[in-house]
């Protein structure tokens, strides 16, 4: 019925404009030869990464509009980090019979409900940025996808960043990197794989020691960032040689923390790594304030997300995985943004590699 009622709108349209003598110009998309499709985006928090994703998957839905002729309304909205309200969101999407959903998730482990209720509603879905479990990916094939990148890869990157130094992060030079993590919220895939696989690559150059015990949990924010580095610096001093930030946000709150003690000079006897590459980031990059940070490749994903709901919504099968690469960022240039290809899986290739990663551990 949704699909019908569109069809008699565009032909009143379409119809009235012939009766006026209307009509598109040479080279463009004559008025109502397009189709109109209703998008909601669901964030789970417009943070300063988020709040880039978003406006470029507005600017790409606009730019596909003027390309195809079609119309493409897009409602995004801002779940402020409240799971309960995000659940909300995509219910009232649902009930206005929106074509389509992109949703990032507060809570990934929810993803398969979302799943259900838009299938029931026969509506695709494109999961972002917060990666929902394998099993997930199984429950509407063809219909569901998630586009993204692979956190180890972040992780892995920031290892790197501290093991290319000279010192390696070992600032004191006792053979051991004293380190601390500022950690996003608990559970999420995210900040559980860069927490991970940040030491454990670090640890293939040099021993590591978590001088803290535990993780700081930082929930993605600079103020929390800041205050937890302070508290750090204030018990650990100049035993603390590197801060590993789950992403660029805490990450500059520990520059910050760092600033305002005034006795420590990063990339001299401290240092301090992010994920993101946020206009902040570059900046203290830079001044030689920031030791390095891994794009999260918003540009790349946005576009994608754009180009793989256009497929849904003219109908055709998505794969279960569309993935980018994140890129290690030591100098601003490393960051430019740029359109690179993506990768596709399904949910069997998934698994399997996976399992091999969990092997090789």
């Amino acid at each position: 019925m949704k699909k019908l009622f569109k069809l008699l709108v565009v032909s009143l349209v379409a119809f009235a404009l012939v009766a006026c003598g209307g009509g598109g110009t040479e080279g463009e998309t004559p008025v109502g030869e397009g189709k109109t499709y209703n998008v909601g985006v669901a964030i789970y928090k417009f943070d300063d990464f988020m709040t880039l994703y978003q406006e470029e998957i507005k600017t790409a839905f606009k730019s596909a509009g003027a390309k195809d002729g079609n119309t493409y309304n897009v409602d995004i909205v801002d779940a402020k980090g409240d799971q309960a309200g995000q659940v909300e969101q995509i219910k009232n999407f649902i009930t206005q019979d929106m074509d389509l959903i992109v949703a990032n998730l507060v809570d990934p482990t929810g993803a398969d409900v979302v799943i259900a209720d838009a299938k029931a509603a026969d509506i695709p879905v494109v999961l972002i940025n917060r990666e929902p479990s394998v099993e997930v990916m199984s429950v509407w094939p063809g219909k569901t996808t998630y586009v993204g990148v692979d956190a180890t890869q972040s992780g892995i990157y920031q290892g790197e960043i501290i093991a290319e130094l000279e010192s390696k992060g070992d600032v004191n030079g006792d053979g051991t990197v004293n380190y601390i993590t500022l950690k996003g919220d608990a559970g999420n895939v995210d900040a559980e794989q860069r927490t991970e696989y940040s030491i454990k690559t670090l640890e293939k150059s040099i021993t590591t020691n978590n001088i803290h015990g535990t993780e700081f949990q930082g929930n993605w924010d600079t103020e929390l960032g800041e205050k937890h580095t302070s508290d750090a610096l204030t018990k650990y001093g100049k035993d603390l040689e590197v801060v590993f930030a789950n992403n660029d946000g805490m990450a500059i709150g520990a520059v910050q923390a760092i600033e305002k003690a005034g006795n420590r000079t990063i990339g001299e006897d401290i240092f301090v790594v992010g994920v993101d590459a946020i206009a902040d980031a570059k900046e203290l990059l830079k001044e030689g304030k920031l030791t390095g940070t891994v794009l999260n490749d918003h540009f790349n994903q946005a576009q994608t997300v754009v180009e793989v709901a256009i497929k849904a919504l003219n109908g055709e099968e998505l794969s279960a995985y569309y993935w980018h690469d994140y890129v290690k960022v030591t100098k601003v240039e490393d960051a430019e943004l740029k359109r690179a290809e993506y990768r596709k899986e399904t949910v069997e290739e998934v698994t399997v590699r996976y399992a091999e990663r969990e092997k090789a551990e």
